[in-house]
């Protein structure tokens, strides 16, 4: 039997592995289902036989990345992701493959006989290092294209915002918001947080919560919330906004830079 983990914390994407991975082999043992930081420390604490992690890497409570900076991962990773941005990191650790979403059955198919193929012989998994490691050095300085503008809809048609304008986004009521250095609200039509954060400069723009991504250019200051996380000041904005101690440290390195 093959012993799988899957880390992702959306249900449908979660599911969606599950079929894609009784589709691929009768032989899979589905061992954890996670879906955070948190949850994953506390499975893996154990040392559990694992063969194969599929793994989102923006979860509930931070980056999957700091959980692996926690853990000694018994196994190769396959990471599910909507961020391209990451996929140097991946390989620097466990990864084997990245698939974007929404990826296909057979996309899955291919990093499934990947993971086969590296477990299979020493050999094979000699040139699948190699590959990965000619990939990288083939991308160490990919061209990346963000957004600059962002689109706003009226009942007549739309108008845009330049980034340049935006102190940060928000989630509220389920609504996504952008607020202007004005002070101005104006509602989007994205439905999540990460659905506007895929198109984002990570350099400019930083999740802090699950409701909150702030525009570095407005951040003035900072004050201890507690222990472990920061209250954030903005530029034109009253209201101290608190970052979530699972994105503290990375908020306060980002930052800086």
């Amino acid at each position: 039997m093959i012993r799988v983990v899957i880390l992702e914390d959306e249900v449908p994407s979660r599911n969606k592995i599950k079929r894609f991975l009784e589709q691929v082999s009768p032989s899979v043992q589905l061992v954890g289902e996670l879906d955070s930081i948190e949850s994953g420390l506390a499975f893996f604490k154990d040392s559990p036989k694992v063969d194969l992690l599929i793994s989102d890497i923006e979860l509930l409570d931070g980056n999957a990345f700091q959980l692996f900076q926690e853990i000694d991962l018994p196994c190769p990773v396959i990471f599910t992701t909507a961020y391209n941005q990451f996929w140097m990191q991946a390989f620097e650790g466990n990864g084997i493959e990245y698939l974007l979403k929404p990826f296909t059955f057979e996309r899955f198919q291919k990093a499934w006989d990947k993971f086969l193929r590296l477990t299979q012989s020493d050999s094979a998994q000699a040139s699948l290092l190699s590959q990965l490691q000619n990939l990288m050095q083939q991308q160490a300085n990919p061209t990346v294209s963000f957004k600059q503008r962002i689109s706003v809809p009226t009942s007549r048609g739309s108008y845009f915002l330049d980034l340049e304008q935006i102190v940060c986004f928000f989630a509220e009521n389920a609504l996504i918001w952008a607020l202007d250095e004005n002070g101005k609200k104006h509602l989007l039509q994205e439905a999540t947080l990460k659905e506007l954060e895929v198109d984002l400069d990570q350099e400019q723009f930083f999740r802090i919560s699950r409701s909150h991504l702030v525009h570095k250019k407005f951040v003035v200051a900072t004050e201890r919330y507690s222990k472990n996380s920061v209250a954030i000041k903005l530029k034109s904005v009253d209201q101290l906004l608190v970052c979530s101690q699972s994105q503290t440290p990375a908020f306060m390195k980002w930052i800086q830079q």
